[in-house]
């Protein structure tokens, strides 16, 4: 009996502390359940590694605008989209990675009963200032994307609606979420991982974005442009110490992924160089970022050919400083907005000085990468470079100093570059081939099979499904 009671009375004591067998089941070890700020982080993580990374199966930008090239493989920078997973990876990581974490969180605020009323509403705010980015760079990349039947788990097969109707409502989110932010009351906290909870830079983040995305629209709807621009231009950065950045640290998997593909401590690869066709403009102007951007050959700032095969050895690499796995990822910056500004004084959306505010912007760059105000007024000093001589008109003028301070932020380079038509690069001439640069990246290959229908009807309203199809505000 006594035996068989020391069999008992172990199993009872153990069964007597869960409510059934199926707690038995439960991984202690992981979560069931994510907290909304966790999302929120993640997401921040995920938008700007896909932003940032120069990995060629998902961001080829920084190739497209000829500010790097590569050594060996030469579908990149010659614009195939088709060798590798390009437009899916990307197309995955906003929707998958960004988009249905920032969904799920907004799910998770709406419904806590415990969150004071303010900080819910600047939560959401946040929430939607990232939504809205997350789907500007969706839309200005390929156009007309899933969008008001996206990310309901039950419509496998969400439609794709049009590209101005998307921008419109993104255009009418933003401003709603700007004008629901208090900077008196809290928000993620430090799981805000852009600004440590500093409610009052989301502010400024959200107008700043707003600057961006109207000047997008400024060729094609103008009067539009106009109203948001003045609207938004008194509250954008002021500053460096307002850039939105991700602060990425020393290990893997929260390095910055420049370093994953660049630096000898995480690959043997030597994939990338910059280009000729930047160094040498660079080179003219006697650029001080030079330094802070290159490594030197025999003393010299040299770029390889771009679109063709380049011994790595013969040429500059990318500085140390820029593939350091502790350096911050950019989302926004003030020398953008400055720039952004002179703009608007030029197409009379807003008064102003255009002249101070591009020299702000120069500045604000040669500062941000380590160069001194010296620098930067000297550098300004040349005629290559005086607001008054640069070029011929404000794009020309704007579009060259913004190249350059975009030289680690492909992606918005090429937006840029769209608009302003500067620089005016050209698709190098290879024999055999019909090059074009590319102004949209095409839909993911496994669309057709995977939503057929949709995918026609979408290709189809855009002239096609072709890198060469403008998108609908690109008029120029």
């Amino acid at each position: 009996m006594k035996k068989l009671l020391v069999f008992i009375l172990p199993a009872m004591l153990m069964t007597a502390c869960v409510d059934s067998l199926d707690d038995y089941n439960i991984d202690e070890k992981k979560a069931s359940s994510v907290p909304a700020v966790t999302l929120f982080s993640s997401a921040q993580k995920e938008f700007t590694d896909a932003i940032v990374t120069p990995n060629v199966n998902e961001n080829n930008f920084r190739l497209y605008m000829q500010q790097w090239t590569t050594t060996t493989y030469l579908d990149e920078p010659r614009y195939n989209m088709t060798a590798r997973l390009i437009p899916l990876n990307l197309w995955s990581s906003i929707y998958k990675d960004v988009l249905s974490d920032l969904n799920e969180a907004k799910k998770i605020i709406s419904e806590d009963a415990i969150l004071t009323p303010a900080v819910k509403t600047n939560q959401l705010a946040q929430v939607e200032i990232m939504e809205v980015m997350a789907w500007s760079v969706l839309v200005n990349t390929f156009g007309n994307v899933p969008y008001s039947e996206a990310l309901d788990a039950d419509n496998s097969l969400p439609k794709y609606d049009d590209a101005k109707t998307i921008y419109d409502d993104l255009l009418t989110r933003l401003s709603g979420a700007l004008s629901n932010i208090d900077a008196s009351a809290g928000g993620f906290g430090d799981g805000d991982l852009f600004y440590s909870g500093n409610v009052a830079q989301w502010k400024k983040l959200g107008n700043s974005l707003m600057l961006k995305l109207a000047l997008v629209i400024a060729d094609s709807d103008e009067a539009k442009a106009k109203s948001l621009v003045a609207a938004a231009a008194p509250n954008v950065f002021t500053s460096n110490a307002d850039n939105a950045a991700f602060p990425y640290i020393s290990s893997p998997p929260n390095y910055n992924p420049v370093s994953a593909n660049l630096n000898s401590l995480f690959t043997s690869r030597q994939d990338f160089i910059p280009t000729s066709v930047l160094i040498d403009y660079m080179n003219e102007l006697s650029d001080p970022r030079r330094a802070e951007f290159f490594t030197t050959v025999n003393g010299e700032y040299k770029g390889g050919e771009y679109g063709f095969t380049n011994t790595y050895s013969a040429f500059s690499h990318i500085s140390d400083k820029i593939i350091d796995p502790t350096l911050e990822g950019i989302v926004m910056d003030y020398a953008e907005v400055e720039f952004m500004l002179a703009e608007a004084v030029e197409r009379g959306f807003i008064t102003g000085d255009a002249a101070m505010h591009y020299e702000k912007g120069v500045t604000a760059s040669i500062t941000y990468w380590g160069g001194s105000a010296e620098d930067a007024s000297a550098y300004l000093a040349q005629p290559g470079v005086a607001y008054e001589t640069a070029g011929a008109n404000y794009k020309e003028k704007i579009g060259m100093q913004i190249w350059l301070a975009y030289f680690n932020r492909g992606w918005d380079s090429w937006l840029t570059w769209r608009r302003l038509d500067y620089p005016q690069i050209k698709a190098p001439v290879v024999t055999g081939l019909d090059l074009k640069l590319p102004v949209r990246l095409i839909y993911p290959h496994n669309e057709p099979n995977l939503n057929g229908d949709n995918y026609a009807v979408a290709a189809q309203a855009m002239g096609g499904d072709l890198a060469t199809n403008k998108l609908w505000w690109d008029k120029f």
